[in-house]
This record gives C-alpha cells, sequence and structure tokens, in this order.
C-alpha cells in the first residue's frame, strides 16, 4: 500500500513538472506558422528567434532578431516590454521557455510560435 502511494505521488509529480515545462505560460499568446506569415511586417512587433547563432545563419526568417535563448534573460533590456514580441526557434521548445522567461521579466505581450520553424521550411 505504501510503495502504490509512493507511485502514485512520484507520477503526480513527473506529470507536473512535465506540463510546466511544455505548457505556454499563462497570457502567452500562440500562433501557427501559417499564422505567422500574416503578422510579419507588422508595426510596433519585435521579431525574436531564440535559437543558436549558428542556426540562425542557416535559416532565419527576415526581420527576426538573434537573442539565442540563453542570453535572453541579459538581454532583454533591448526589447521595449509594451510592444509585443513574437518569439520562434526550431521546434517550439526554446521558445516556449523564452516566452515565460519574457513573461516573468514583464513583458506585457507576448506570443510564441507553435512547432516554429520546422513548419516553415
Amino acid at each position: 500500500m505504501t510503495q502504490t502511494i509512493v507511485n502514485i505521488l512520484l507520477f503526480l509529480l513527473a506529470a507536473s513538472f512535465l506540463t510546466g515545462r511544455l505548457l505556454p505560460a499563462k497570457g502567452v499568446r500562440t500562433i501557427t506558422a501559417s499564422e505567422l506569415k500574416k503578422e510579419l511586417g507588422k508595426k510596433d512587433v519585435q521579431y525574436v528567434d531564440v535559437r543558436t547563432p549558428m542556426e540562425f545563419r542557416t535559416n532565419h526568417i527576415r526581420g527576426f532578431q538573434n537573442i539565442p535563448l540563453h542570453e535572453l534573460k541579459k538581454r532583454a533590456h533591448e526589447l521595449s516590454k509594451e510592444k509585443e514580441v513574437i518569439v520562434i526557434c526550431q521546434s517550439g521548445m526554446r521558445s516556449t521557455k523564452a516566452s515565460k522567461l519574457l513573461k516573468k521579466l514583464g513583458f506585457k505581450h507576448v506570443t510564441n510560435v507553435t512547432g516554429g520553424m520546422n513548419p516553415w521550411m
């Protein structure tokens, strides 16, 4: 009986951890790559690609600036907290983390591109 309770608690803890890592942050808007195509070029929108510089050089969307995820916290001051920030990466995992970080840092309008660059290509 005790082992069953421990197993259930471990399962719930693991499920909670994974859910928190994979789901978008509260207040983060999500769009698909096809929806992004309609939004490109909007005024007062900041487009950020959080992939590595090498990934960015290989293929990127015109208008996006490269701020790698591991540099985002220290370079967030380069972005306006008042303007919308649209974030993309390769598959959507890093941009999800970046979106959560931006919300924690006080950015008001954050949009994550689900699926990242994969469907774009």
